[in-house]
């Protein structure tokens, strides 16, 4: 879809390097998420959209850069920061597995089970355009995934991070795993399975007619604390675009085809953190609290006449003719019900006079809460990952987008799904 795996950038220029300079001395690293060594582009020959390869030189670009910023006065420092701050939004990673066979150098299955099922890269049996909406499909039926690609590390403190890609069931899934996680750099690709830690597990999950949610799940202390809100996913046959926003003053956004569909606060829709109040332990109802709203009215007595059976013989049966008493006992006429019957007599109702209203337990303050306004915050992102088992294979992953600008994202959404999903038509023929 247009172009392969894209390293953390900014628009209009390549990215420097995490540690600001390498450990050999060597110029920027050429490692996962950068420039393959020797050309200064995007690994496997992708495109950098509105980027620019690193200028080949005897100096390594980090020095060269250390030296000139040495030369500059405290204001122009200043100055240079604050433009660098403002060179605009960083891509950490992009994949659009546009170059062919390429993104098999990018991805690293994992070898922690012999049995995963293999992804192919392919448009489908239907699509838009059969370039772009190229992304790797799951083709094993009854199996377990395990992929990822790594990218340069960075921690998302301080800033938006915003995570979205694309997944088309083509195959009228049944029961299977559409979502991604974002791992920390410190994952062994090769060993990466179901119970390794991720710092964010995002997207649709479906099973039945009962499980059709879109996950959004943070790893908070070593916990994994699942969203207190039902999201649908979507669960026809067409690709659809999935974005989490997570922003630093810890909020959140969840969009599906660029449209919002949830929204709030990370502290209220997720239990990260203890309550914020809880009920007093010595607070008590007093004995002589009445919550009754309605009581019998004291004055109401039965009437003399209320009580008749439910059940009378009935008047109008007779003996038939050839009833034999002794062959058939004693007749006894059938019973109806009483039309008389008023049933079980009960007072009337009164406005109670002690009424005092429902006792509500009084609430103090949690001596175990206590803010947190980091909880958005990770120290290290450094792998994008599919984990996920499927009964019925044939889905589509493509367009993956980590960057720190929500209108990018959504630029980009509307530029890769946006641009081709009309030509998917009506979907597979029947």
């Amino acid at each position: 879809m247009g172009c392969g795996h894209l390293g953390r950038q900014r628009s209009g220029a390549p990215a420097p390097p995490a540690s600001g300079r390498p450990a050999n001395g060597s110029g920027p690293r050429a490692g996962a998420g950068q420039g393959a060594a020797g050309g200064g582009g995007p690994r496997g020959g992708g495109r950098i959209k509105g980027g620019a390869a690193a200028p080949p030189a005897a100096v390594p670009g980090w020095e060269r850069r250390d030296r000139a910023m040495s030369r500059l006065s405290l204001p122009a420092l200043l100055g240079a920061l604050l433009a660098l701050a403002a060179a605009g939004p960083t891509q950490f990673f992009r994949e659009e597995f546009g170059d062919g066979d390429a993104w098999t150098r990018r991805w690293v299955e994992s070898k922690h089970k012999p049995d995963y099922g293999r992804f192919v890269l392919t448009a489908g049996k239907f699509y838009g355009d059969s370039e772009k909406d190229k992304g790797i499909q799951t083709s094993q039926d009854a199996r377990f995934y395990a992929i990822s690609s790594r990218f340069e590390p960075f921690s998302n403190r301080d800033k938006t991070l915003v995570v979205q890609f694309t997944v088309k069931h083509e195959q009228n899934i049944d029961c299977g795993g559409g979502y991604v996680k974002l791992f920390p750099a410190s994952l062994s690709q090769e060993d990466m399975h179901g119970d390794s830690e991720y710092n964010i597990m995002f997207g649709p999950d479906i099973c039945g007619p009962g499980t059709k949610k879109v996950h959004v799940i943070f790893n908070y202390k070593g916990k994994n604390v699942l969203i207190n809100k039902d999201i649908r996913c979507k669960d026809d046959e067409f690709t659809h675009l999935y974005t989490l926003v997570v922003r630093p003053d810890n909020t959140y956004e969840v969009k599906i085809d660029n449209g919002r569909v949830e929204s709030g606060s990370l502290e209220e829709d997720w239990d990260f953190l203890p309550p914020r109040k809880i009920k007093d332990p010595e607070a008590r109802k007093p004995d002589d609290w009445d919550e009754r709203a309605k009581i019998d009215d004291p004055e109401d007595t039965k009437p003399e006449d209320w009580d008749k059976p439910e059940h009378i013989p009935d008047p109008d049966a007779k003996k038939p003719e050839d009833w034999d008493e002794e062959m058939d006992g004693e007749w006894e006429p059938p019973v109806i019900q009483n039309p008389e019957y008023k049933g079980e007599w009960r007072p009337q109702q009164i406005d109670n006079p002690d009424y005092k209203g429902k006792w509500v337990h009084p609430e103090i303050d949690n001596p175990e809460y206590s803010p947190d306004p980091h909880l958005y915050a990770y120290d290290s992102f450094g792998v994008i990952g599919l984990d996920l088992w499927q009964v019925k294979s044939g889905t589509i992953f493509d367009n993956f987008l980590i960057t720190d600008d929500e209108k990018l994202a959504e630029e980009i959404g509307n530029e890769t799904w946006g641009a081709t999903k009309v030509g998917e038509g009506t979907g597979p023929d029947p």
